[in-house]
């Protein structure tokens, strides 16, 4: 039997603070599987201030929203569109959104004036790394889950050493950031997409990882860590938005 929220649960959801509830919600259900822990995430967060998804629509995308699509294929998913991306992926993210049934992808841009100002030319990663990533991704990915009260990113503890102690439900300001695949290992995901026959990323196929923007993203040689095509050359592996970056941008919840 699926587990279901209490009532408790619910009203503090709304209101509550988001660093206890956090605490609270790991207590009780992070240890649930993962289309457990979405279902329940949705029960608590829908009437709660609303809850969405992220998705880079990368190398491992696919199984995080099947598992949504299989709930409930109406939840928002926002997709940062940052001007850098593959073609490939753009192509992968307007397949995969067929493929599974969703029906309320929302793109989200870089703001025009900050482009205009800062990357005229579009070569601004080439002198700064982490201010194009926070023109381009952290200050629209606060746009994109500013609305909600929490959402959905397809993180795992195993992608990198600044994931390792992730866990399943945490805040983010006053907002809950969930993360049903935290305890997914690299196994766990191949397993999942091969039992699920989901359409994968093709550059994965040309040893692309993890995949972001193009002028920063590289293909890794086999048994390379996936994330060191990210920034090559450089210490940098986060592009910022699932750091504290991100809570300084958002705003209060609703």
């Amino acid at each position: 039997m699926a587990t279901k929220p209490r009532q408790l649960d619910r009203d503090f959801a709304a209101s509550g603070d988001a660093t206890e509830l956090a605490i609270a919600l790991n207590d009780r259900y992070g240890y649930l599987p993962a289309e457990e822990i979405i279902a329940v995430a949705i029960d608590l967060f829908r009437d709660a201030g609303g809850i969405g998804a992220t998705s880079s629509f990368g190398a491992d995308s696919a199984a995080l929203l099947h598992l949504i699509a299989k709930v409930d294929p109406g939840i928002p998913v926002a997709f940062l569109d940052t001007g850098q991306h593959f073609g490939e992926t753009l192509d992968y993210r307007d397949q995969l959104v067929a493929d599974l049934g969703l029906t309320n992808l929302k793109i989200v841009a870089p703001r025009a004036k900050a482009l205009a100002e800062r990357d005229p030319d579009g070569t601004l990663h080439q002198r700064d790394t982490d201010l194009c990533c926070d023109i381009r991704k952290v200050e629209p990915m606060a746009r994109a889950v500013e609305p909600y009260r929490a959402w959905f990113t397809g993180r795992k503890r195993a992608q990198a050493a600044t994931r390792a102690q992730m866990p399943v439900f945490e805040a983010v300001g006053p907002r809950i950031r969930v993360n049903p695949l935290a305890r997914w290992t690299t196994e766990d995901q191949a397993n999942y997409m091969r039992q699920n026959e989901l359409r994968q990323n093709p550059l994965v196929a040309f040893g692309y990882l993890s995949i972001g923007c193009f002028p920063c993203t590289s293909p890794v040689s086999p048994g390379e860590d996936p994330r060191a095509g990210r920034w090559a050359g450089q210490a940098k592996i986060e592009c910022g938005i699932h750091l504290p970056g991100l809570e300084a941008a958002l705003s209060p919840s609703r």
